[in-house]
């Protein structure tokens, strides 16, 4: 009764953590990429110009979503040490004004 569970780490929990960690950059240029497959697939498969235009706007999209993801991630992270002892003193030494 008195033996503590441990938890185990997921399976793929690596390649999870990875993933997550790639480059901003990166999955950017992934998301237009994937929208422009995907425009080029539509207009080969059903003959209409203005489909690839489609794909390419779905990319960007995607792409302004992973921005916009990694924002909320870093305003997550930042509001989670916000009030940690460790880091109030960083606010004594805030010089960020150029007077």
């Amino acid at each position: 009764m008195g033996e503590e569970k441990k938890e185990k780490a997921p399976k793929y929990g690596k390649i999870v953590k990875g993933a997550d960690d790639l480059s901003l950059g990166i999955s950017i240029v992934v998301a237009i990429l994937l929208g422009i497959g995907l425009g080029l697939g539509m207009k080969a498969l059903f003959e209409i110009d203005w489909l690839l235009w489609v794909g390419v706007f779905w990319g960007i999209a995607a792409a302004v979503l992973n921005v916009y993801k990694a924002y909320q991630a870093q305003v997550k992270s930042y509001d989670e040490i916000k009030d940690d002892p460790r880091y109030k003193h960083q606010d004594l030494y805030d010089d960020d004004d150029d007077d």
